[in-house]
């Protein structure tokens, strides 16, 4: 019988780890450091080093750190913030959030990453900003979607939730916008234990706002300047993360090794992988990949004991959450397309070789 190959599996890394965590959350037991405090201050130090960002804010989720970049620069009612239609949910709550409209355009069908020719074509008087995703951890085109933003004087944004130590040009992402957004979802290269989010700006007024916004709107205790949010991060995912954060380069080293595997390996003529360009340097997230009949070959993968992952079905254009903006099918195809036919396969820095392997030669014997 042979082992089941999960599409993630996160106990592996923690039995790499445990002493260290252990050891850091009785730290913040011993210290009583449970929201906020110099454990989230340490990270927060640690992780602007590493993303070359003058400011890290730590908040409690990614869905948060896109939440308060929206009302740093400013968007809300009236305005239209441009947004990839193939992207997790949470990069369209953002402008919603901050009482923005979120307009939906359509990826490329090679990098899956936004267009930056749609992005031309969807801006209006009322558009705000741009948020560009590196999605799955691949960077999208910044020179070119960062020079419509300034041609139009708009803002970009980074989605950065899944691209921690992913660069562009020889740059680590996270500085290129105004700000930028990273998750700390468990599942992530960088994932607390529990929900947890980085705002990075090289801004200091924005750093301000954000850090104030995600305190009840305060900066001194029992003075609320504006209307703000509990969204700070908890002590126990910045004592985490700060484990975790010395070890990323060498994780996503793996994870460039394991998808370097899968583009040597596979050679089903069924199926299609994200397109790479030379000036993106992919942290590997995910490893997606398109399948002519997506439900056969992940039948034919779980009858040999490997579980892929499927990452995202429904395009945000289409999601019901967004059936008043109007949208309709075949306006977005690519994304359609991609929603309808990926599969995303094991990807984690602790697989073997042997179950890469696997995993190939199942994808190649798939007729």
């Amino acid at each position: 019988m042979t082992e089941k190959i999960a599409f993630l599996d996160l106990k592996r890394q923690y039995d790499e780890i445990r002493e260290d965590v252990a050891a850091a959350l009785l730290d913040v037991c011993s210290k009583t450091a449970f929201s906020g405090g110099p454990f989230v201050e340490n990270f927060e130090r640690m992780f602007a080093l590493y993303s070359g960002c003058r400011h890290a804010i730590g908040v409690n989720s990614g869905t948060s750190a896109l939440h308060l970049a929206m009302l740093a620069i400013g968007a809300g009612p009236g305005d239209e913030v441009i947004v990839p239609a193939d992207t997790f949910i949470a990069t369209a709550w953002g402008p919603s959030y901050a009482g923005a409209t979120p307009v939906f355009v359509d990826c490329t069908p090679d990098t899956w990453n936004i267009d930056p020719a749609k992005v031309e074509a969807a801006i209006t008087a009322r558009t705000k900003a741009i948020i560009g995703v590196h999605l799955y951890g691949q960077p999208f085109d910044i020179d070119a979607v960062s020079g419509i933003a300034r041609k139009h004087g708009l803002f970009l944004v980074e989605d950065a939730a899944q691209a921690h130590g992913a660069r562009y040009k020889g740059t680590v992402v996270g500085s290129f916008g105004a700000l930028a957004a990273f998750s700390c979802y468990p599942g992530k290269n960088l994932g607390g234990y529990g929900e947890g989010g980085i705002v990075t700006t090289n801004d200091d007024g924005y750093a301000a706002h954000v850090k104030s916004l995600r305190n009840h709107g305060s900066t001194e205790r029992y003075r609320h300047d504006e209307i703000g949010f509990n969204m700070r991060m908890d002590g126990f995912q910045g004592a985490v993360l700060a484990v975790k954060l010395p070890r990323l380069d060498r994780w996503n080293a793996r994870r460039k090794e394991i998808a370097a595997m899968y583009h040597r390996g596979i050679k089903n003529p069924a199926v299609t992988m994200q397109g790479q360009p030379e000036w993106a340097d992919s942290i590997y997230h995910l490893f997606v990949i398109t399948a002519t009949d997506r439900q056969a070959l992940m039948k034919h993968l779980e009858a040999r004991d490997i579980f892929p992952g499927l990452h995202y079905p429904v395009p945000c254009h289409l999601q019901k959450a967004y059936a008043n903006l109007g949208y309709k099918a075949g306006d977005c195809p690519n994304a359609e397309y991609l929603a309808a036919h990926c599969l995303s396969l094991p990807m984690y820095a602790e697989l073997t070789d042997g179950e890469v392997a696997r995993v190939i030669d199942a994808i190649n014997d798939w007729r």
